[in-house]
């Protein structure tokens, strides 16, 4: 009988205004302290909202990048020689921007780290690390690949914080309340991530996996450019869709870590999303959306999200949403409130969504 093979987490590490590595991430999410200070990288005397959750200190992208891959290669116990051959996934902002166009910047990157498979790069906004780690594991389970390195990075940068502000996206009063009363809106936040994904049959070298990558799901609804679906369609096909591949029923999805960015019409349309894909079940998971702490990674909050919800499960307590005034009549869920949460459960999703009505769902599972 053939093993069925699945892809799972055999090296993470990430980086944001929580700190510097993954146990930097889980301490921050878990503490639910905002990261959220004046930005102090460019000049916001101009805009509307001055606030991000940016790192007091940090490199170039591309450097940035590259410790974060050799460091999630090292958590997984790869040499130099076990990365030959090994694919690099890279989720960046496809726009204008300092530094190197993405696909050059990922062959940079492969070489620098010694991954000398193909390369791959993903700049369909903030769902572009979380679509590239669905087709990594699809890649894995199908056996084309045993090991695939996805890594994804946002700086906080004047252009996308000017684009934001002026379309008044950004929370005003300087805080992220994901599916609360009186939200104001987002806030980015730098996000760097990198993560090893190997398939379950491989060889293991002494290094216990973080937690598999059970199901992923991807829809659209096409519905507006900026706005979501207001009953949120697309989402709850893309919850299905990672739940049908996983075999398991809605029952099983023990935490969310939400999209949520903390404004009206998105918070809203996700918890109808959930409410359509998990049924009567999304009233008691508990949910929260770390963005509330380390702010919106923009193409890397995939990414960072997966991290966190991993290593959360595993660690049997659940972050905290930060930011929390009271409830919402349209955002009717078991919202983690009151400090982080202990948990037995055994599987967890983490949503993404982003301009255009794309929508990503990722299903972890731990033990």
């Amino acid at each position: 009988m053939v093993e069925a093979r699945v892809a799972q987490l055999t090296g993470v590490h990430a980086v944001s205004a929580l700190g510097r590595g993954a146990d930097a991430q889980l301490a921050g999410v878990l503490a639910g302290v905002p990261a959220f200070g004046p930005v102090g990288r460019f000049d916001t005397a101009a805009r509307r909202v001055t606030v991000a959750a940016t790192l007091s200190e940090v490199a170039t992208l591309t450097d940035e990048l590259a410790v974060a891959i050799d460091a999630a290669c090292r958590a997984a116990g790869l040499d130099r020689a076990q990365r030959t051959g090994c694919a690099l996934l890279l989720a960046v902002h496809g726009g204008p921007a300092p530094g190197p166009a993405p696909a050059v910047l990922a062959g940079q990157l492969a070489a620098r780290c010694g991954l000398s498979g193909h390369t791959r790069v993903y700049t369909s906004a903030c769902v572009s690390a979380s679509t590239a780690v669905a087709d990594a594991a699809a890649r894995i389970s199908r056996g084309d690949v045993e090991r695939v390195v996805v890594a994804a990075g946002y700086l906080v940068e004047p252009d996308q914080f000017a684009l934001f502000d002026a379309g008044r996206a950004l929370a005003v009063d300087g805080a992220v309340r994901p599916f609360s009363a009186g939200r104001r809106g987002l806030l980015l936040g730098d996000g760097v991530a990198a993560v090893v994904l190997e398939s379950s049959t491989v060889r293991r070298r002494g290094v216990e996996p973080v937690a598999t990558v059970v199901g992923w799901g991807r829809a659209g609804d096409a519905f507006h450019p900026c706005q979501p679906e207001p009953g949120g369609n697309g989402l709850a096909r893309a919850v299905g869709g990672a739940l049908r591949r996983a075999g398991l029923p809605p029952e099983s999805v023990g935490y969310v870590n939400a999209n949520a960015t903390g404004t009206a019409q998105s918070d809203a349309a996700e918890a109808a999303a959930l409410r359509r894909a998990l049924g009567a079940h999304a009233t008691r998971v508990p949910v929260s959306s770390t963005k509330s702490v380390h702010g919106h990674a923009l193409e890397a909050s995939g990414l960072l999200e997966l991290v966190v919800t991993a290593l959360a499960l595993r660690h049997g307590e659940l972050p905290v949403n930060a930011g929390w005034l009271g409830p919402d009549d349209a955002c009717p869920l078991n919202v983690v409130t009151n400090g982080p949460q202990k948990t037995e459960a055994t599987h967890a999703l983490t949503l993404n969504a982003a301009f255009g009505g794309a929508n990503t769902a990722l299903l972890v599972g731990v033990g």
